[in-house]
């Protein structure tokens, strides 16, 4: 049995996994059960970032793009899978508050009031990075859009791989966000190796969006999180 990563070296040793039950597409097709995914599956889509590939997931909100955002070669494969700008930053995915105070720099006081009330959600938090992530990640800005969704099957692969992922939609840059691997199949099936299915994602809507800057705060993106909620967080 493969042994879930505690650093990025063990990430790197660990044995290329075979597949548990692949449909085989223009790309590779594994159903995942939403709320208790299967180790197996999870182990095999760790497998695929541990060597620098894409993997479309299901998230709480739409279907996204895994990568490891440590790794290169597999950010600029995401830009490459989506058509997207490089001027456009990466968000990042965790599974814990935690996890995500690694990723930020002198995290303000409102970063936790809004995490500890909305995650795991649908809520994005755009803060300053840290010097460990790339800066290719943050499109050269040095700012870091982090979210920590409510899916277990994002939780569980975060596990198993050892680290945060990306997070950016799975969609060709312009189009339609993806509910559905079938959608993500018409987009970007000849550009990825895998795409964990779950059926349609009944929500279709975007993460809200807040920008923190010391204690200022903006709200860039109105999504599932009213910002009427957000405004009495942060009165």
């Amino acid at each position: 049995m493969v042994a879930s990563p505690t650093s990025r070296n063990a990430r790197a040793k660990r044995p290329i996994a075979t597949s548990p039950k692949a449909y085989k597409l223009s790309a590779e097709l594994l159903r995942v059960h939403a709320q208790s995914p299967e180790p197996s599956i999870l182990r095999y889509a760790a497998d695929f970032l541990s060597r620098g590939r894409v993997v479309a997931v299901p998230t709480d909100t739409v279907y996204g793009l895994a990568a490891d955002p440590f790794n290169l070669s597999a950010v600029e494969g995401i830009y490459r899978v989506k058509g997207r700008p490089e001027s456009r930053a990466l968000p990042i995915l965790v599974n814990s508050i935690e996890q995500a105070m690694l990723l930020g720099r002198e995290v303000p006081t409102n970063f936790l009031r809004l995490t500890h009330k909305y995650w795991p959600g649908p809520l994005t938090v755009v803060v300053d990075a840290a010097q460990r992530l790339p800066l290719k990640v943050t499109a050269n800005t040095g700012r870091v859009a982090l979210r920590w969704p409510r899916s277990p099957i994002v939780s569980g692969l975060i596990d198993e791989f050892g680290g945060p992922i990306t997070g950016t939609s799975a969609n060709i840059s312009g189009h339609p966000s993806c509910v559905s691997a079938a959608h993500v199949l018409e987009q970007l099936g000849e550009r990825l190796s895998l795409i964990l299915e779950n059926g349609e994602i009944t929500e279709g809507l975007p993460s809200t969006i807040v920008v923190l800057t010391g204690d200022s705060w903006k709200i860039v993106r109105e999504g599932i999180v009213p910002c009427s909620d957000i405004e009495k967080t942060l009165a």
